[in-house]
């Protein structure tokens, strides 16, 4: 897949304000635009195989569909899709999980706000990316 001029981006997390902070910093790059969000992993996948979207973000931990069980169903369903994994715990178990759900990256909230733009480029490159500490 070409990359695209501006990357669309559907972002899922429980909490809105974790939405909230990741759109104000994807929306302030040229080449990205957040396009669609979702409250849970349910959601994240129906919008994500009904939005026009490239990229999407999932939170590990989350009601109705877990971020990993979510990226699991749209690695098989829409397996050009690329997914980042976000998430708040620096675990080896849920690193491997992701990536074998099929994950292109996992970024840590801790440092989302200078991962998080990497993470997507990189991704998009058809690259993996780990959170630093994770290398």
């Amino acid at each position: 897949m070409p990359i695209p001029i501006v990357t669309r981006i559907l972002i899922a997390d429980d909490h809105a304000i974790v939405r909230s902070g990741l759109k104000k910093v994807l929306d302030a790059k040229p080449d990205m635009e957040v396009v669609a969000e979702a409250e849970d992993g349910a959601e994240a996948v129906e919008k994500a195989l009904r939005e026009d979207v490239h990229l999407v973000i999932l939170d590990v931990s989350m009601p109705r569909k877990t971020g990993i069980q979510a990226a699991a169903e749209l690695h098989k369903r829409k397996p050009e899709l690329r997914v980042l994994m976000l998430s708040m715990h620096d675990s080896e178990q849920f690193l491997f999980e992701a990536l074998k759900a099929g994950a292109s990256g996992y970024v840590l909230k801790s440092g989302a706000d200078t991962d998080i733009v990497d993470a997507v480029r990189s991704a998009m490159r058809g690259d993996s990316f780990l959170y630093p500490s994770a290398v």
